[in-house]
């Protein structure tokens, strides 16, 4: 099957929202093992949405549209599929009870044109959406399939996973089924050469890389008769890339984390941790918080951003930043064993470092980072370097430092 992805909305063609949306559909209609071979964007005009699913519907079996749902006079979408599908447009009652009681639970009275929403071609697929008031729906035009999305992703991709995937799989000849491998510590070009012989032969499974802020993601895919034919198609693939990458893959799974890994990690050897940040400012304890349950290991985060605060709170000597400074090891390592002392925990990390874009120089450049850990009474510090603006140097700090720490904790526990 081929299909097209046509995002709606005037708001991207201004470049007020980036189309994320696409790229989300695109990866996991390939997952599926359906062809995406164009993308469109259209405005909210009715006469050029028109051609566009003209034209979209001449070259796809499926049209798949995200955006122009809503209750507004704006919202086209459905109501120009329908014209497309030449189909008479009813009520959904058990829609227009769900979107009543969205309402209700919110403690806000439905207005009038919220029923719009309720309304679709008839012999629709409806589409639930738990996360707002736009059903979504599959249409059968002739042979061919348009499939119509609320545009906010937290309302499109639960949508997507939980209705259109399987509404799209039955009409597959075969199971897809994927497994998927997160990495860190490589770039995609290095895990690609790494794996040159193993995606040169590929031919059932495949292998998709996809590269993230600090990681990259693998997805190996399979199509068999049934799932478990599948997934043992998948299963030599995946050994002889874990052979090849050995610890560089953190975990696997859509909703794997680095702090998810290292948080467990710390749960189940019973480890406490704190963590003193300068560079950071706050994001590597943000990155742990997210785990639910790190309570019962994370005891505290101190963000000492000026040398005064690192000699308060942890005991930095003053000779160390006058000898060393503060973006240096011996800083790093000093602000580690400081906050494991002023906390009384069994873990300390540190992060200091020039985010920049000004406080560089030759010797010590922007993107220049030192982190400490000191585990158990055993102090370490590593340098990092990297490029990038502000917020991503941030970024890419804590996920190497995760990582890092990560990788300490399976050499002393593992």
């Amino acid at each position: 099957m081929n299909a097209e992805i046509l995002a709606v909305g005037t708001e991207l063609l201004l470049g007020d929202i980036v189309n994320t949306n696409a790229q989300y559909i695109a990866r996991r209609l390939a997952d599926i093992g359906v062809n995406v071979y164009y993308q469109s964007v259209v405005g909210d005009n009715e006469s050029r949405l028109y051609k566009s699913f003209e034209l979209a519907l001449e070259r796809a079996d499926i049209v798949i549209t995200t955006g122009g749902l809503g209750p507004t006079n704006d919202d086209l979408t459905k109501e120009t599929a329908t014209a497309i599908a030449g189909k008479p447009l009813v009520l959904d009652q058990k829609s227009l009870e769900w979107i009543e009681s969205y309402f209700s639970k919110l403690g806000r009275k439905m207005t009038e044109n919220n029923r719009k929403q309720a309304y679709f071609p008839e012999g629709s697929v409806i589409f639930h959406n738990e996360y707002g008031t736009a059903p979504g729906c599959a249409i059968e035009v002739g042979k061919k399939k348009i499939i119509l999305l609320p545009g906010p992703p937290r309302e499109m991709k639960p949508m997507f996973e939980n209705s259109v995937i399987p509404y799209l799989t039955q009409f597959q000849d075969g199971v897809l089924v994927s497994k998927v491998l997160r990495i860190c510590g490589l770039g995609e070009s290095q895990v690609v050469d790494m794996l040159k012989d193993i995606i040169d032969a590929q031919t059932n499974p495949t292998i998709a890389p996809y590269a993230k802020t600090g990681e990259v993601t693998l997805r190996i895919t399979s199509k068999a008769k049934t799932r478990d034919e599948a997934s043992k198609k998948i299963f030599p693939v995946e050994e002889k890339i874990r052979n090849i990458l050995g610890n560089h893959i953190y975990g696997e799974g859509e909703d794997t984390t680095l702090e998810s890994v290292v948080a467990e990690m710390l749960i189940r050897h019973n480890k406490t941790i704190a963590v003193a940040e300068s560079c950071t400012g706050g994001l590597l304890a943000a990155r742990l918080v997210n785990y639910p349950g790190i309570s019962s290991v994370f005891m505290e985060g101190a963000v000492t951003y000026s040398n005064a605060s690192k000699i308060r709170q942890l005991s930095v000597k003053e000779e160390t930043l006058s000898k060393y400074g503060a973006v240096s090891k011996e800083t790093a390592e000093e602000m580690a064993k400081g906050i494991c002392q002023s906390a009384g925990t069994d873990i300390g990390i540190s992060t200091t470092g020039i985010a920049g874009p000004g406080g560089g120089s030759a010797e010590k450049p922007v993107g220049l980072v030192y982190s400490g850990v000191c585990i158990d009474g055993e102090v370490f510090s590593k340098k990092f370097s990297f490029t990038g603006d502000r917020q991503n140097i941030r970024e890419r700090t804590v996920i190497s430092v995760l990582d890092w720490v990560r990788r300490i904790l399976s050499e002393k526990y593992i």
